[in-house]
């Protein structure tokens, strides 16, 4: 059996990197969401995470826990080493990354791609307010923030999430299928 793949999902906030994640899952048993330790409460809202103090972080962290560990926005961000227990058995391993580890990522894992998803400003606008848990004025500072460009040499599959989350399904799955064999 072929080991799986890590695949790193990046993109805007708003673009939809948790709801495609859970749809590719969902349609395909041989993807799999790596599920993050972040120092925020799990009741804070937004993704499905485990939330863990920054202690238990840093001691997780020491002890080797983690297949990848970075910081960003005042939090540490950790994928578990179980994830390498699903690649082991052929299934891809999709994690919602930041775009400063992704060479680390690469360098960690075998097999590597990269799933950047897009979207026009308007549309992360709208989808970003549609959330309710940020006001105007920070949803305008969000999307103002200019994302730092991808690391050269990385597998990028880039795919535009604008239309029917199936529609978006159907152009990933197409688009990463050729790289299964």
């Amino acid at each position: 059996m072929m080991a799986g793949r890590f695949i790193a999902v990046v993109g805007p906030s708003g673009v939809g990197k948790d709801s495609v994640m859970a749809a590719l899952a969902a349609r395909d048993p041989r993807f799999v969401v790596a599920r993050r330790m972040i120092t925020r409460p799990e009741e804070a809202g937004g993704e499905d995470h485990t939330g863990v103090s920054g202690a238990e972080f840093d001691r997780i962290e020491t002890d080797g826990g983690f297949a990848l560990s970075w910081r960003a926005h005042r939090l540490s961000y950790g994928i578990p080493t179980e994830v390498d227990a699903d690649i082991a058995k052929g299934r891809d391993v999709l994690a919602n990354l930041s775009r400063g580890v992704l060479a680390r990522a690469q360098a960690r894992f075998d097999r590597f791609a990269v799933l950047s998803l897009t979207a026009p400003v308007e549309v992360l606008a709208q989808r970003l307010a549609g959330r309710g848990r940020e006001t105007a004025d920070q949803i305008a500072d969000r999307l103002g923030r200019t994302a730092s460009p991808l690391p050269n040499g990385l597998p990028v599959i880039s795919v535009e999430n604008t239309g029917p989350l199936e529609q978006t399904v159907d152009t990933i799955l197409t688009r990463l299928q050729p790289q299964r064999v």
